[in-house]
């Protein structure tokens, strides 16, 4: 249907057009020949005319010659026969002479030349039909009073080569204009294809994506506007299906993430409530579903977070905030963690750090993701390092160092994207990194990440102070 609209279109707004310019270029090429031709036999029968009345205006003045015989000498032995033929004509409108020696015993009707002399007392011009049906062309002059009453001579040629001559100008003219217009037609179909085509592949595999089938790609043909717009799909495709996959991870893990903490809930309450009179496996279950619970709490609430972030729907409550005060926060909650795995935790604290304006809350939340993700991706036996330094004069900034799994230089440049995890062996949603990259931003600061895998990762926060 699309095919189909764009050839109907191209055939009416352009070849359409085209076709009109066309056929105006040929009847204004035959009005002009015809108008050149045609000028041009006009102006040849004058100037013969004009020769031939010359003789006789000669002839008529000299008393030696007889003015009569003068006139038939001349029609008789008019030496240009085969173009005009030469006729006398008498006083009353009928053909007394001719050069060609036959002579019309009825008098002509198609002598509009000679009524037009006549009328005017000197020339006349006429071009129509003979009664035979044959196109001609006559100038007609009076003549001066004369003892033979002749009254004109009139000069008479035939338009049939003149008119051969324009039909045949005419039908080349025409040929030429078909053969651009088929021209362009093959070539306009061949050009309207190569849109088509690939216009209607793009359409069918934009489809299949819709469809959720990212597989398939576009043949890129031409490097044009439409090979770019392949380039463009393509990619698209790549990306979707990388969002997908990493979409699909996400859900996995964010459901094996959500099992672990509730199937230790769960097991926990059913021992609790087979032993209930057993203080010491009561105490250490409540202490488990406590912490399994609080684990679950905080996983939601990045969920939250994160869609929040997706809907526009993020809001901050900015104020003037000490960021050494949520950042010891954070540190004091996850010594002891880090301890239990065998972790060391080392803070460089300094004394002072410019205030900043933000929400206290989220940087908060910011510096316990990147602190836990250090703990997270660390071996028994690893060391998280946390300083806090003035970047510059207007920015502070915190390192997060870790001596853990590190992230490969394939993986470095997705590691803030969401729903990407580039461990699949250590817990996580893989949104953390997001939203926290999403918090600074908003603040007006960067996360930068550097890492080598095998050696360690640093996260660098960096956070404009309060002016």
């Amino acid at each position: 249907m699309r095919k189909s609209n764009i050839t109907r279109r191209w055939l009416v707004n352009n070849l359409g057009v085209i076709s009109v310019m066309l056929f105006a270029i040929v009847i204004g090429g035959t009005v002009f020949v015809r108008s050149y031709y045609y000028g041009s036999a006009r102006q040849y029968l004058t100037s013969r005319m004009n020769m031939v009345s010359s003789i006789l205006q000669r002839s008529y003045n000299d008393p030696a010659t007889s003015f009569s015989a003068e006139v038939r000498s001349l029609v008789e032995n008019w030496s240009e026969k085969d173009k005009t033929e030469l006729m006398v004509i008498s006083g009353k409108g009928n053909v007394g002479l001719t050069s060609s020696g036959f002579v019309p015993e009825e008098k002509l009707d198609e002598m509009a030349d000679y009524t037009e002399a006549s009328a005017n007392g000197t020339s006349g011009y006429y071009t129509g039909k003979m009664a035979g049906g044959e196109k001609i062309m006559a100038v007609c002059v009076m003549l001066p009073a004369n003892d033979a009453g002749y009254t004109a001579i009139r000069m008479v040629s035939s338009l049939e080569r003149v008119n051969r001559h324009i039909s045949t100008i005419t039908i080349a003219l025409a040929a030429v204009c078909i053969t651009i217009l088929v021209l362009m037609f093959i070539s306009g179909l061949y050009f309207i294809k190569s849109i088509v085509i690939p216009v209607r592949q793009i359409g069918s595999t934009a489809r299949r994506y819709a469809m959720g089938d990212f597989s398939v790609r576009i043949t890129k043909k031409n490097d044009d506007e439409i090979g770019e717009l392949c380039d463009i799909v393509n990619h698209m495709a790549s990306e979707l299906a990388l969002s997908e996959s990493m979409k699909n991870e996400f859900i996995s893990s964010v459901s094996h993430e959500l099992r672990t903490p509730l199937t230790a809930i769960k097991g926990w309450a059913e021992t609790i409530g087979s032993m209930p009179d057993d203080a010491e496996t009561v105490a250490k279950g409540m202490r488990v579903i406590g912490s399994e619970s609080e684990r679950l709490s905080e996983m939601v609430e990045e969920l939250l977070d994160f869609s929040r972030m997706q809907n526009g729907r993020f809001t901050l409550n900015k104020a003037t905030m000490d960021v050494l005060a949520e950042l010891g926060d954070a540190v004091l909650i996850y010594t002891e963690k880090a301890h239990k795995e065998g972790i060391d935790v080392i803070y460089d604290e300094p004394d002072m750090l410019p205030f900043v304006f933000g929400d206290k809350n989220r940087i908060r939340q910011v510096f316990i993701n990147v602190i836990d993700n250090a703990i997270k991706y660390s071996d028994r036996g690893g060391l998280v390092s946390i300083q806090a330094s003035m970047a510059d004069s207007d920015h502070i900034k915190i390192d997060v160092s870790d001596t853990g799994c590190g992230i490969s230089a394939q993986d470095l440049p997705k590691i803030k994207t969401k729903f990407y995890k580039a461990n699949h062996t250590r817990r996580g949603s893989g949104i953390g990194l997001a939203v926290a990259d999403e918090i600074i931003a908003m603040h007006g600061g960067r996360l930068d990440i550097a890492s080598e895998q095998g050696v360690g990762t640093t996260v660098t926060i960096i956070l404009p102070v309060q002016k």
